[in-house]
């Protein structure tokens, strides 16, 4: 019992969540600490990069991602354009798109450039859950 003390919330370590990691795509310091420490606290790595150019530099230097959370508005290359390449580079990784903008045809354009997921950031433990939830059911 001693150990479960451990966790902070509900969102306490899983075996399953260490296997995963994570890669957030932020320009925001505030937002990137706060996400991963959401992560951390759910027993998951993760690594954060402050645009998509970065995303696309990670990737392209072998690394991969279970799940990219991917900020909308960013300077150099914004989310859409790293969506778009990533998915022409035929990364298959879970891709959230995490903005602050909640209007429907910038949510629209965002998702068709290739978002599994869009969440209004930043995000909770609730909805970092059930994400986290999604793709350890499909590993």
């Amino acid at each position: 019992m001693k150990d479960q003390a451990k966790g902070k919330g509900s969102m306490e370590p899983q075996d399953s969540a260490t296997e995963l990691t994570t890669l957030i795509v932020e320009d925001d310091k505030l937002v990137r600490m706060i996400h991963q420490g959401l992560l951390k606290r759910a027993g998951v790595k993760s690594e954060a990069v402050k645009n998509g150019k970065e995303a696309i530099d990670i990737h392209c230097s072998g690394q991969s991602f279970d799940i990219i959370f991917m900020d909308k508005d960013m300077p150099i290359m914004n989310g859409i354009e790293a969506t778009k390449k990533l998915r022409s580079m035929g990364i298959e990784s879970m891709i959230v798109g995490v903005s602050s903008c909640n209007r429907e045809a910038d949510k629209q354009e965002f998702i068709e450039a290739g978002l599994n997921d869009y969440q209004v950031k930043p995000l909770n433990p609730d909805v970092l859950r059930s994400i986290l939830d999604v793709v350890k059911a499909s590993k």
